[in-house]
C-alpha cells in the first residue's frame, strides 16, 4: 500500500478543509468556497480520492467529519453528473461503491459533528463510529424521490440497519425530517451539542481516543466495522444498479415528453 503523507494531500481538495493536531486528529470540513458545501459531480469524484488518501495516511489517528455554514449537506446540484447515459452512469456507480467502501478504508475512529441539517449523503456519517449533532440538525433523504430516481447508493442499507427495518423504510419511502432529539431516540445521535460547542466537543472526544495506543484505537475501528463492510459490499453495487435503471426510466420520460 502507498502510504500517503499529510503536507502532500491536505491542499488538495477544493471542497474540503484538512487540518490535524499534533496528537493526529485530522479534522475534515466539507465546503465551498468556504461556505456550506453544494454538492454536485465534482464533489462525488473528489470525495473518492480524499477518503483514500486520509485511509492511507498511517499518521491519522482519528478522523472528525463535518460541515461548513449552517448545513453539514443540505444542497445539491447536478453540474458534473451525467445519470442518463450508460457511460455516464457507470461513472457514477463506480465512485458511489469505491467512496463508501473508502470511508471504511479509514482504519481509525471516526466522528461526525454534524453542524446543521443532513438531507443527502447521510450514509457517509453512518459509517462514521460516533455522531454529534445540534439542535438544528435533521436527517432526511430529499434529492432521491425529487429527481424520481430509487435510493440506492447505501442511505437504503444503512438506514434499516441503524434504526430498524420498519422504520428506516418507512424513513426512506416517505422522505421523513428526522429531528436531532428524535435521532438520538432512534439511535442516530449519540450526543446533541449546541453549535458553538460542537467541533469543541469532538475534537475533546477525539483527543481521548487518539491516546490510546495506535494498534489498539486502529484495531478497534476495525473490530466494529466489519458488519457494516459485509453490508456495504454485498449490497452497494445492486442499489447503485436499481438506482441507475430509475435513472434511464426518468431520461425516456423526459425525451418522450420533449
Amino acid at each position: 500500500m502507498i502510504v500517503s503523507n499529510f503536507e502532500t494531500y491536505k491542499n488538495s481538495f477544493p471542497n474540503a478543509r484538512l487540518t490535524r493536531s499534533p496528537s493526529g486528529v485530522l479534522e475534515v470540513a466539507l465546503h465551498t468556497d468556504g461556505g456550506k458545501l453544494v454538492f454536485n459531480g465534482h464533489t462525488h469524484e473528489q470525495f473518492v480520492e480524499l477518503f483514500h488518501q486520509i485511509g492511507s495516511d498511517a499518521e491519522n489517528r482519528v478522523v472528525i467529519l463535518t460541515g461548513s455554514g449552517d448545513a453539514f449537506m443540505d444542497v445539491i446540484n447536478p453540474e458534473g453528473f451525467d445519470f442518463f447515459s450508460p457511460r455516464g452512469y457507470d461513472k457514477i456507480l463506480r465512485e458511489g461503491k469505491k467512496v463508501l467502501m473508502n470511508i471504511l478504508d479509514i482504519e481509525v475512529p471516526m466522528i461526525s459533528a454534524l453542524n446543521g441539517p443532513v438531507l443527502l449523503h447521510s450514509e457517509y456519517a453512518l459509517l462514521t463510529d460516533i455522531i454529534l449533532a445540534t439542535p438544528e440538525t435533521v436527517f432526511q433523504d430529499k434529492p432521491h424521490f425529487d429527481f424520481g430516481i430509487v435510493p440506492g447508493d447505501g442511505v437504503n442499507l444503512l438506514w434499516p440497519e441503524v434504526i430498524g427495518s420498519i422504520r428506516g423504510r418507512h424513513f426512506i419511502l416517505t422522505r421523513q425530517v428526522l429531528d436531532a432529539q428524535t435521532a438520538k431516540d432512534w439511535g442516530v445521535v449519540n450526543e446533541i451539542v449546541p453549535a458553538d460547542g460542537l467541533l469543541v466537543r469532538a475534537h475533546e472526544i477525539a483527543e481521548g481516543i487518539a491516546a490510546l495506543p495506535p494498534l489498539t484505537s486502529r484495531y478497534t475501528r476495525i473490530a466494529l466495522t466489519q458488519k457494516l463492510r459485509r453490508l456495504i459490499d454485498e449490497g452497494a453495487g445492486y442499489g447503485l444498479a436499481l438506482e441507475g435503471i430509475s435513472a434511464a426510466d426518468v431520461a425516456r420520460s423526459i425525451a418522450s415528453n420533449g
